[in-house]
């Protein structure tokens, strides 16, 4: 069982940037690939970023590529996602997602609650 909690949402003014962190508990923290998603209403759940368990792979969505960065830090079992160059579009609520390396977020994965980022114009 793994027990996610984002925290470091907020407001931004486009070009600023906001950094999200994902505290995990569970002693195989390391051992889960994690990733960020992202919700708009009325839209599905979209894929922003993944990271591996050792923290040595990772993969964006086309729409962050080269803005966000996903990087880990297992002694403190936490994720992160440094988002810079925010743009309007990027407002949404962030997910973090854990699930079994190899393993669906979808299908067997463990959520947060979810934190909203907004960006203003």
């Amino acid at each position: 069982q793994v027990q996610l909690v984002e925290s470091g949402g907020g407001t931004v003014q486009a070009g600023g940037s906001l950094r999200l962190s994902c505290a995990a508990s569970g002693r195989t923290f390391s051992g889960h690939a994690m990733a960020w998603f992202r919700h708009v209403p009325g839209k599905e759940r979209d894929f922003v970023a993944a990271i591996s368990g050792s923290g040595r792979s990772t993969h964006y969505s086309d729409s962050v590529k080269g803005r966000f960065t996903i990087s880990r830090d297992n002694a403190n079992n936490t994720v992160y996602l440094q988002m810079n160059s925010l743009k309007p579009e990027d407002t949404a609520v962030y997910y973090c997602a854990a699930t079994r390396e190899g393993g669906s977020y979808y299908r067997e994965g463990y959520w947060g609650q979810g934190t909203q980022v907004t960006v203003s114009s």
